[in-house]
């Protein structure tokens, strides 16, 4: 009995190293990349690369904001980005609702029509859509990207709600149905809010995805003024170069800090919207 004691404590023990390694391994990169941009321009020439700090010098935010107009971007990241999640969160519900709960002939056709979306190659797109933004006019404008991201955010998020869709019991909205519930009402005031963590686990993914973005607006945006968060540090480093790279990590520092703030508020509803789908109800 001791013996089987002691080899349970032993891997309990090599178990939490494991985990505490892998949490090292993860984490560090995002400490490194802070603490490089509270850093002094000499400390990076004078100190190795992986030295703390020697004091907090936040001027590098100051000329990352203003210098390097992350400000602009960031603006224009937060419209294009949570214009095309308002549209994604509604018509991946509405749709996932239409496809998994009601019946009408074309139902399936619909359903795998949909979900054929997600094995479509984002590169295969950039010509067409390009070519047909071209002739319409919408080059260099916020449309050129709202509409990529819906259109290419919807197959994941549908499959995603149609699977937490499986769930739900179809008794609740019969009830509301003898109850005099049309299917409007009955959408919003029943099905809805029991789909809230479906809905923040894609609007969570699809923030990832869309804040990220970089091959769309590379393609579709040359207008510095529209030019979204990741174009802007790509072309932010040319402006610096090696001669600020305290104010370099410090716009990279901004445009991840959001990511890592949404996760962490909603880290547990994303996970149960993530596994809900998974268990039979």
């Amino acid at each position: 009995m001791n013996t089987a004691k002691t080899v349970k404590t032993v891997k309990s023990v090599l178990i939490k190293i494991f985990i505490f390694i892998l949490v090292i391994i993860e984490t560090y990169p995002i400490f490194w990349m802070i603490t490089a941009a509270l850093k002094r321009p000499t400390e990076f020439v004078t100190k190795p690369a992986f030295a703390l700090p020697d004091s907090f010098y936040f001027q590098n935010f100051i000329d990352a904001w203003t210098r390097g107009n992350m400000g602009l971007f960031f603006k224009n990241s937060i419209i294009n980005t949570f214009v095309a999640l308002i549209f994604i969160v509604i018509f991946s519900m509405t749709i996932g609702f239409a496809v998994t709960k009601m019946e009408w002939k074309l139902k399936g056709f619909f359903k795998q029509f949909f979900l054929l979306g997600i094995m479509v190659p984002v590169a295969t797109a950039l010509l067409p859509l390009f070519q047909i933004y071209n002739k319409m006019n919408l080059i260099n404008t916020r449309a050129s990207l709202i509409l990529t991201y819906i259109a290419f955010g919807l197959s994941l998020s549908i499959f995603l709600v149609s699977g937490y869709m499986k769930s739900l019991s179809n008794e609740i909205m019969e009830a509301a149905v003898i109850d005099g519930c049309g299917i409007y009402s009955m959408f919003c005031r029943i099905v809805f809010p029991l789909m809230k963590n479906a809905a923040v686990t894609v609007l969570v993914l699809q923030f990832f995805y869309k804040w990220n973005d970089l091959i769309f607006s590379m393609t579709f945006i040359n207008d510095t003024k529209l030019k979204t968060i990741q174009t802007g540090l790509l072309y932010f480093s040319n402006e610096f170069g090696a001669k600020n790279w305290g104010a370099i990590f410090a716009s990279v520092t901004m445009s991840v800090l959001p990511m890592l703030v949404l996760y962490m508020i909603l880290n547990k509803t994303v996970i149960e919207g993530m596994t809900a789908g998974a268990v039979k109800g």
